[in-house]
């Protein structure tokens, strides 16, 4: 297939870009926010409701990654208002333009978050469970309803709710293996908080999945089937990284250094992905032990 990605350079959109070329000999269009210097990057200016639809021409699929990192400012309400802006905007912009197609694509998956459902305690929640409450399931509500002109337009529409993406070279994740490699690495707050994680592998072959399988479209969760406390996180990474895990940061000192996402670090997020095993995938690495391992090796 011809396949448009958003946030190609990502941390996920590197690795998706990858697998589609080498592994599945698929022929890769990036969106990108300046003037092309390639031959497979067409322009798009979210800001401006702006795309070359015409570079999408003959495209099968699109993949829409782009967005602020959640956890990379503090969140002033600049900074939020940008985390908003950077998934509405860009969502809204790129769907209408495909609608508006002459040809459109046959699938949009579009990027979303566990995010959407807030802290879910201890609770085992799938993809029937409703929005939660505070700024990211704001977010994540008004993420997904971005993508209505493309619904509305019969596009198959998925929306890709991911949980913490374990991987040693970026995102979140990423910031815990230089802490535990120095033998830093602890609990965050009493550890007591579910994890809902997915490895990077895991991740890829999901959303190719999602890409391939025809009758699954709307809110897809897109974690392994067992989510872990923070407490059990931290054992494992001491243990495969085989540095102690003596440290702890209490959540009074979270508060002072994260400030309001703070809250989101100490919330606990039990997401189970139903829909995505109902379909069929099978993970490659479906417990946090393997996850750990693979993205270490």
């Amino acid at each position: 297939m011809r396949i448009a990605i958003t946030g190609s350079t990502g941390l996920i959109g590197t690795a998706l870009v990858r697998s589609l070329r080498t592994e599945g000999g698929h022929e890769v269009v990036r969106l990108v926010r300046r003037a092309p210097t390639a031959a497979d990057e067409v322009r798009w200016d979210p800001g401006r409701q702006e795309v070359d639809a015409a570079g999408l021409a003959g495209c099968e699929a699109v993949v829409h990654l782009a967005g602020a990192g959640v956890g990379d400012h503090r969140w002033t309400a600049a900074y939020k208002q940008e985390i908003r802006d950077s998934r509405v905007l860009g969502t809204r912009t790129l769907a209408t333009a495909l609608a508006a197609m002459d040809t459109p694509p046959r699938v949009l998956v579009c990027g979303s978050a566990i995010g959407y459902y807030g802290d879910t305690g201890d609770r085992r929640t799938d993809e029937n469970a409703p929005a939660g409450h505070g700024f990211l399931p704001e977010v994540c509500v008004a993420w997904e309803d971005a993508a209505t002109p493309a619904q509305d337009a019969g596009i198959r529409t998925v929306f890709a709710r991911t949980g913490l993406v374990v991987a040693r070279a970026g995102g979140a994740w990423g910031r815990l293996f230089p802490l535990f490699r120095l033998g830093l690495g602890g609990r965050l707050g009493d550890g007591s908080q579910y994890w809902s994680f997915i490895s990077l592998d895991d991740h890829i072959a999901a959303l190719r999945h999602l890409l391939d399988t025809g009758d699954l479209a709307g809110p897809v969760n897109l974690t392994a089937p067992e989510p872990v406390t923070n407490r059990e996180v931290t054992a494992v990474m001491g243990k495969v990284l085989h540095r102690p895990t003596l440290f702890s940061v209490p959540a009074p000192v979270l508060r002072i250094a994260l400030g309001e996402f703070a809250g989101d670090v100490l919330g606990s997020q039990r997401v189970v992905p139903r829909r995505l095993l109902d379909s069929g995938f099978t993970f490659r690495h479906p417990g946090i032990m393997e996850a750990v391992r693979a993205a270490a090796a």
